[in-house]
């Protein structure tokens, strides 16, 4: 037995007292004086998360930086992961994740660390880009990280996630195609037994997206027949019900054929280019994949015209009828989603409701627009003004006054979907 180390007096590193001396004044005095909150207006409150939110991701700069330092000086050895995992108190998978991103965002998207320093990108979104290109030579994840500058700050995750594949795909199409069909042959089905006796999980992973998302809709539509006044399970149950219902038996409520809506250009269509295309709640798919759904035997083409300067959908084939605003499947088409700020939920699982033209009274609801249930009821809350302009653009006023702004999406590349915040002025 090999004699022991003398132990070392370990004392818990102290935080220096000055720490939030370089906040903005009203975090400060926030933190200060608690009772502050309770005397502010709606719209402050609303001001001071945003300001907290910028600092928290100025903060996660500046660790993610120490992180990415403390990995050099440990010659990058995955012992550095365990010595952070120990700092933060988390799982050292979760720090092994902060270790990457960290030298990622330090070598390879730096425009995309200086968001981070801006206060305009948080953590978790950074960390969309990084697992979005990780993929990417260092030549081709340049050109994203400058791409995704003016695209990533004010939209959420998903947008964000979205993006950055977008751009991905774009400058490296054959990569995207090699990458999908990677992950195809490792589709699988799995089973993870809970630590509550009796419940399971059962997943389908890496099966074709069009398929997976044909799969849900059927299910969601049966679930959601079965959901009667008298029915007390939610709709998640009956939606799992539904499922097992369907391997089982091959029952499981009503059948039908359900749709999906890929969004490509006639070019990518043609093989003339590899853009990348769009499935509607998914998001941009590799111009591959979006050639082997075309070619399903149950695939219906209709041919989409849209503004040459916009990208913004003005007809919309077989009856090739004008634009016309009360037609319930164009507008579903023009929309691809739910028109909510952020909201990715695909337009052929919304509701297309009446809102308020822009100028016009209150009664004055006669612009279709697409929104899920969800955000159908929430448009109907006290506080909540929802209007369209002349161009389509659908903003959204909120009770504490801020607009958030969202365009019609747009097949051009670089005119995706825009969100914008702003205050409402009064």
């Amino acid at each position: 037995m090999t004699p022991s180390q003398p132990l070392r007096k370990l004392a818990p590193t102290s935080v220096p007292q000055n720490t939030h001396d370089k906040l903005p004044f009203v975090l400060r005095t926030a933190r200060t004086d608690p009772k502050m909150l309770q005397r502010m207006k709606d719209e402050q409150v609303v001001d001071l998360i945003r300001h907290t939110d910028a600092e928290i991701s100025k903060l996660q700069a500046l660790q993610l930086r120490a992180i990415a330092n403390l990995s050099v000086r440990r010659r990058r050895a995955p012992s550095a992961a365990s010595e952070v995992a120990l700092a933060l108190s988390i799982t050292e998978h979760r720090a092994s994740t902060m270790v990457s991103a960290a030298n990622a965002l330090i070598a390879r998207l730096p425009r995309m660390l200086n968001l981070m320093d801006d206060g305009r990108l948080d953590l978790y979104r950074a960390m969309k880009v990084t697992d979005a290109t990780a993929w990417l030579s260092r030549d081709h994840v340049r050109l994203v990280d400058a791409t995704l500058v003016e695209r990533v700050p004010g939209r959420n995750a998903t947008q964000v996630r979205r993006a950055a594949a977008y751009a991905a795909a774009k400058v490296d199409p054959e990569g995207a195609a090699q990458r999908t069909d990677r992950s195809l042959v490792e589709r699988r089905l799995a089973v993870h037994h809970q630590d509550a006796g009796g419940v399971t999980s059962l997943s389908v992973n890496n099966v074709p997206t069009e398929k997976a998302t044909a799969a849900y809709t059927r299910i969601d539509r049966a679930a959601r027949a079965l959901k009667t006044p008298e029915e007390a399970r939610t709709l998640d149950q009956l939606r799992a019900d539904v499922a097992v219902d369907l391997l089982l038996s091959g029952t499981g409520g009503q059948s039908g054929r359900a749709e999906v809506f890929l969004h490509v250009d006639l070019a990518t269509y043609l093989g003339m280019n590899d853009l990348p295309a769009a499935l509607a709640g998914r998001g941009p798919i590799a111009a591959s994949m979006a050639r082997r759904i075309i070619s399903g035997s149950d695939t219906t083409i209709r041919r989409v015209l849209t503004d040459p300067r916009s990208g913004k959908v003005i007809e919309l084939s077989p009856t090739r009828y004008p634009l016309d605003p009360a037609h319930d499947e164009f507008i579903r088409v023009r929309d691809r989603e739910c028109r909510q700020p952020g909201c990715t939920r695909p337009a052929q699982n919304c509701g297309v409701e009446p809102t308020r033209a822009h100028g016009e009274a209150e009664e004055a609801a006669d612009q279709p627009v697409t929104y899920c249930t969800r955000h159908r009821r929430l448009k109907s809350q006290p506080g909540w003004d929802y209007e369209v302009t002349p161009n389509g653009t659908v903003n959204v006023a909120t009770p504490a006054g801020r607009v958030h702004s969202t365009e019609p999406p747009s097949i051009h590349s670089g005119r995706r979907r825009a969100n914008r915040s702003r205050k409402n002025p009064r």
